[in-house]
């Protein structure tokens, strides 16, 4: 019996400690009262915006940027390949001010056309060529 006696005040000991702190903890942190939020501070007035002159807008001249490219692709079916010379040197001219991952694809565009003018290769050959290396940069004026 004396040892049963020991067990349970050994057990109930810490649990009723247990309980006790945790109710005055409870009742010490949860009862704060919750305060009033600050005033918001006023809003400055708006400012008027100061007048601008109307925007105009004018209209692209669409049937006439596409009539050079028409006549320029036409062009260059029958064009020597010397014609072509100008769209690798501009190639080279943009691979020059490009960031990187565009300068490389624009270098190895230009080294292939370059080799293909001087293998005297013509029109849509060099062309789609050309355009397979880009990778979605776009064709400078002079390649069109």
């Amino acid at each position: 019996m004396v040892q049963a006696s020991k067990v349970a005040s050994s057990v109930f000991g810490p649990v009723v400690l247990g309980v006790v702190v945790s109710f005055l903890t409870t009742g010490y942190l949860g009862c704060k009262k919750d305060e009033a939020p600050p005033p918001l501070p006023s809003a400055a007035p708006a400012a008027t915006p100061t007048p601008t002159a109307p925007l105009e807008l004018a209209p692209e001249e669409s049937v006439a940027s596409a009539a050079p490219v028409e006549s320029v692709k036409k062009a260059t079916g029958g064009a020597p390949a010397q014609s072509f010379a100008k769209c690798c040197a501009a190639l080279s001219q943009n691979a020059a001010s490009a960031p990187e991952p565009t300068k490389t694809s624009l270098t190895t565009a230009a080294g292939m056309c370059t080799s293909m003018v001087k293998a005297g290769q013509t029109g849509p050959g060099i062309v789609s060529a050309v355009q397979g290396l880009l990778r979605g940069v776009g064709m400078p004026s002079a390649c069109l």
